[in-house]
């Protein structure tokens, strides 16, 4: 073996757990990317996409801190899971020390990226990196507490939506309404993920050693509180439509929709679920969801009078 593929047979492990296979889950910064020019509408210029391209490049550094240090401490209980006792850290093929000082590398390399962006931006991208360590370290390590491993984990998407929109608009948040729904099928995603690793493991014994929540958590238990944040959602994001623009009502039966074909995938044998960052060779759920994506993005830039002219008598009632 030569002295390059030995060195890259050495790397390969701590890039694996910086997880850029994981950088997807950026996306969810696109929406707040799209409001902010719809809100504030701006020229593309250089500037523009040169912030964009540093915000982006930014948090996929941030998020692999946090992933590093996720792999790092959670390697003890890995080892009870049956696929995650493979990863590169509860294999020996990571040197802690190393770890550690990629996980305080990328920490400082990605902010200090972000604060080229703008200082809203910044805040922002400082709050994922702490979320990140809140999420995993003692004494808080939220994720070990039920409920709040779900909830602390899956406000990183508002924070998300945060990210896009600081790159773009600079002068006032997104609405509550929306970072509120965001946060919401946030917490929907995660859940379903839990209930999925809790049936993978298929031992309450072994699923609580790990993971610390599941000695609280059941399938009941876990069902219950899918259906609760998916309800969540969609009370946010109905307030968020009248607030905001009444043509995204047409949007509701194909959103709604979205909701069982995504929760279909926990059911499955080794669901799909469990690996959020596969889930793009789902090809049916990729296809619903692009094409809700693209029902949304007609309703914003296309007016229909009639839907507002439908709820104006309710609106003269409710002032009256």
């Amino acid at each position: 073996m030569t002295t390059k593929k030995r060195g890259l047979k050495v790397l390969i492990p701590y890039i694996q757990i910086a997880r850029p296979d994981h950088w997807f889950k950026n996306v969810f910064m696109i929406p707040g990317v799209v409001l902010a020019f719809y809100e504030t509408p701006v020229p593309l210029s250089v500037d523009i996409v040169s912030s964009l391209l540093l915000a982006f490049i930014s948090t996929c550094l941030i998020a692999s801190s946090n992933y590093t240090i996720n792999e790092i401490l959670d390697a003890p209980q890995d080892k009870l899971h049956p696929v995650k006792k493979n990863r590169a850290v509860p294999s020996g093929l990571v040197n802690l020390k190393i770890g550690y000082a990629q996980w305080g590398l990328l920490a400082v390399i990605g902010l200090l990226i972000g604060w080229r962006v703008n200082l809203w931006f910044f805040l922002s991208l400082l709050s994922l990196f702490i979320m990140g360590m809140f999420y995993n370290i003692r004494p808080f390590r939220l994720k070990d507490l039920p409920y709040f491993d779900v909830l602390s984990e899956s406000v990183n998407n508002p924070i998300r939506l945060f990210l896009g929109w600081f790159a773009i608009n600079t002068l006032y948040p997104p609405t509550l309404s929306l970072i509120m729904a965001y946060w919401m099928i946030g917490a929907f995603f995660m859940a379903i993920k839990r209930y999925a690793e809790y049936r993978r493991i298929g031992d309450a014994r072994i699923a609580a050693e790990y993971r610390k929540s599941f000695s609280y958590y059941n399938e009941y238990r876990l069902i219950l509180s899918i259906v609760y944040y998916a309800c969540a959602f969609s009370f946010f994001f109905g307030v968020f439509i009248v607030r905001y623009r009444m043509e995204l009502i047409l949007s509701v039966p194909f959103l709604a929709g979205f909701i069982p074909v995504y929760m279909r995938l926990a059911f499955w044998d080794d669901s799909p679920a469990q690996y959020p960052e596969h889930l793009y060779k789902q090809r049916g759920l990729v296809l619903y969801t692009s094409f809700c994506v693209a029902v949304v993005l007609f309703l914003l830039v296309v007016d229909i009078p009639v839907i507002e002219q439908m709820f104006r008598p309710f609106a003269w009632q409710v002032a009256d």
